[in-house]
């Protein structure tokens, strides 16, 4: 039972491999120079897409807020379409391949292998994302983040798109071709780390991800000059192969952090590898297939496809997300009462380290995630449901709490210990790093519940103005709606507060924090996440031999209770949904 091995695959090399290395005193893994400065290289890049997004959210955030109202109609659906390319495509994807080279080389204690194709790679990469950041801010791409055809942008939007897809493949190509390297020079012990696994999974959606987005964004940009015709209902259709999977992508990604922030905060102990491993292969499977939800009021598509899709199919991609939602918290649980922390059902999570920015972010990016987004979510795959829900704020209220909160969350979590064990740089103002998640999560969950209720009661997503003024007929709404919408801008403006803090504190440690010694980690407790100080993936008792051991069984009593607060709470929202339904169907 012992975690590095099982989580982060920080077991000796069996050969030495070729290529200039230094050894994580920390954590014991080798690192490769050439992966460790791609790696901030990345890293960097996701940050400044981050703050560019999180710029435009505030202005959506003050228009979409009718008190304030800030800009005009134009420039509204301009910054939206940048808020989303951004936050939704540029941040988690750059952050993604750091994920993916560090999941691979780092992990695996192998050299990089083509490191000059790595880098070609993250040049398209920066070359696409500035240009489609070009084509938006110049007011050549005013289609939101879909592009629905034959809403049209200039010509180098799309090319912009595909430079930074072909970008990412290439990098994703790389991380294959680091498996197959490490394989073959012995670099590692038995199967891949769970961590990597992850990341391969992440990495086999995106494959999946930019075939379907060769496969229309090439004829929409040949559409864009003039070249041939797209037919609009085979753009949505391919389109949402592309524009749902890449969010599974996060998802893969998210759930991988959850397992490495697990060993890095508290020694996580993975439950079961082959059950873990299997509900990652669930994504590969079904994640796609999911996408349906996003098309269920298109009337092009027949009953039974939209069935299969939405039911049978997406509930085996959910069940994948519900297995990782109760085997990291177990893994969590079980690591904490093999140390002793056995009082009671939630003894151990009371005496978890919440002052460690990446246990805190962990824990909150798994209850937003499955809580919020996961419950909403679900219902929305409903086809009777999605009906009254499809075009509202409700929609948005699920994806803020999924990637905007859940995977962001992740990611910040894990930033604070790549900083001082990749960068190697104490955290400036680390006393903001440890209360950042707390403002982030805080903000966010209002921002996300309250979108969701306003969308209950009708306020629709992807309007200028929502009092419709100028229109030729009245839209009502509860007056509650205003106040709601009152909340959703405090939520938000709360949670733009914690993202800026999580982008001062990352981006002034990596320029200017003072570096971190080897070795000297115990000396800068106060500039460090604990985790780093106290390793406690070393702490983990050694149960083998004893079978009576406490925590040989591994029961896990506060994790279950918490899944059966999930259950309920996933139950009432269900029903709710179903009664407001028949409130607005009446058959007479």
């Amino acid at each position: 039972m012992n975690a590095p091995a099982e989580a982060m695959g920080s077991s000796p090399p069996i050969s030495s491999p070729k290529g200039s290395f230094r050894t994580c005193p920390t954590t014991g893994l080798r690192v490769e120079r050439g992966a460790e400065i791609l790696i901030r290289a990345h890293a960097v890049a996701a940050t400044i897409a981050l703050l560019i997004g999180g710029f435009a959210a505030i202005l959506v955030l003050l228009t979409r807020w009718q008190v304030i109202h800030l800009l005009d109609a134009i420039w509204f659906y301009r910054i939206l379409t940048v808020h989303g390319m951004s936050m939704l495509i540029f941040f988690i994807i750059f952050f993604e391949m750091a994920v993916l080279l560090f999941a691979g080389p780092v992990l695996l204690n192998c050299r990089l292998p083509a490191p000059k194709t790595a880098w070609s790679g993250f040049a398209l990469m920066v070359a696409g994302a500035v240009l489609v950041q070009w084509m938006m801010w110049s007011g050549q791409a005013d289609v939101l983040f879909t592009s629905y055809v034959p809403l049209e942008a200039h010509p180098h939007y799309y090319l912009g798109v595909i430079l930074f897809a072909v970008g990412t493949l290439v990098t994703v190509g790389v991380f294959f071709a680091t498996l197959v390297i490490a394989k073959r020079e012995n670099t590692y012990r038995g199967s891949v780390p769970l961590v990597t696994y992850g990341a391969l999974t992440a990495a086999i959606i995106a494959i999946i991800t930019l075939v379907h987005g060769a496969a229309i964004y090439i004829p929409t940009w040949l559409w864009s000059m003039g070249l041939m015709d797209v037919d609009p209902q085979v753009y949505r259709l391919i389109w949402w192969g592309l524009g749902h999977s890449s969010q599974q992508i996060n998802v893969a990604a998210m759930v991988s952090i959850w397992y490495l922030l697990a060993t890095l905060t508290v020694g996580g102990v993975v439950l079961n590898q082959k059950v873990s491993r299997v509900a990652f292969v669930l994504y590969i499977l079904f994640i796609s297939m999911a996408s349906a939800h996003h098309l269920l009021v298109d009337p092009g598509f027949g009953a039974a496809w939209k069935v299969w899709n939405t039911s049978y199919f997406m509930y085996m991609a959910v069940l994948a997300s519900m297995i990782h939602g109760f085997t990291v918290p177990a893994g969590v649980e079980l690591g904490q009462r093999l140390r002793g922390f056995t009082q009671g059902i939630f003894g151990w999570l009371r005496q978890a380290p919440w002052g460690d920015p990446g246990f805190s972010s962990m824990v909150f990016s798994i209850v937003v995630f499955g809580f919020v987004g996961g419950i909403t979510g679900v219902t929305f795959g409903t086809e009777q449901i999605n009906i009254i829900a499809h075009n509202t704020l409700r929609i948005p209220g699920h994806f803020h709490a999924t990637v905007v909160s859940g995977t962001a969350m992740a990611f910040m979590g894990v930033t604070y210990y790549v900083i001082p064990l990749i960068f190697r740089r104490q955290l400036v103002f680390y006393p903001l790093a440890k209360i950042q998640p707390y403002i982030f999560a805080i903000g966010m969950l209002i921002f996300s519940l309250a979108m969701t209720f306003a969308g209950t009661f009708g306020a629709p997503r992807r309007v200028w103005d929502m009092t419709h003024s100028g229109a030729p007929f009245d839209v009502p709404y509860s007056p509650v709606v205003d106040i709601i919408i009152t909340v959703m801008a405090i939520g938000g403006i709360i949670g733009v507060v914690g993202g800026a803090l999580y982008i001062i504190v990352t981006v002034l440690s990596v320029f200017f924090g003072k570096p971190l010694p080897a070795g000297e980690e115990a000396a800068y407790q106060g500039s460090i996440p604990p985790g780093i100080i106290r390793k406690p993936w070393t702490e983990i008792p050694d149960v083998d031999e004893d079978p009576k051991a406490p925590g040989k069984v591994g029961p896990v009593p506060g994790t279950v209770a918490l899944v059966a607060i999930f259950f309920v709470a996933f139950v009432v929202y269900y029903f709710a949904n179903w009664a407001l339904l028949s409130f607005g169907w009446r058959v007479g």
